[in-house]
């Protein structure tokens, strides 16, 4: 930066949050991975340690193909935080993913968020941090 301060980066998750772990780790291998119940069928993201239908445990891993379509969204305009202050104006939305779950993430790629409408088609793309890659997602 032009001050001498380093460039604020994006907060990242723990690797060891037990839940939460695997999920991160497969997502350094470039796989956005959600889980269903082998007892109720129940697909659920974000990765728990029992099912959220049944309670059971015996939950299997699967990995999305990345493809969705956006359920909703906001725009955020201001944002305290150091790094998210950098990139505003951006997109928030919900993501159906074409497997079933649906998940929370930033809407990159687009010059105007403001253009982006419900219903849009996106792509996960992975932006690569140590030990870990956080899942965005863009047109489609």
């Amino acid at each position: 930066m032009a001050d001498g301060k380093p460039a604020p980066s994006r907060p990242l998750p723990k690797l060891d949050e037990q839940d939460t772990s695997a999920f991160w780790q497969a997502t350094a291998e470039g796989q956005l991975t959600y889980q269903q119940c082998r007892n109720c069928e129940t697909i659920q993201w974000y990765p728990r340690l029992h099912c959220t239908g049944c309670v059971n445990a015996d939950l299997a891993t699967h990995t999305a193909s990345g493809l969705g379509r956006i359920y909703t969204f906001s725009i955020v305009r201001l944002n305290y935080h150091p790094f998210f202050r950098t990139i505003a104006p951006y997109a928030v939305a919900w993501i159906d993913l074409d497997e079933g779950p649906r998940i929370l993430s930033q809407i990159t790629g687009v010059e105007d968020p403001g253009t982006l409408k419900i219903g849009d088609r996106v792509k996960v793309q992975f932006e690569a941090h140590e030990g870990l890659a956080v899942p965005l997602f863009e047109p489609a």
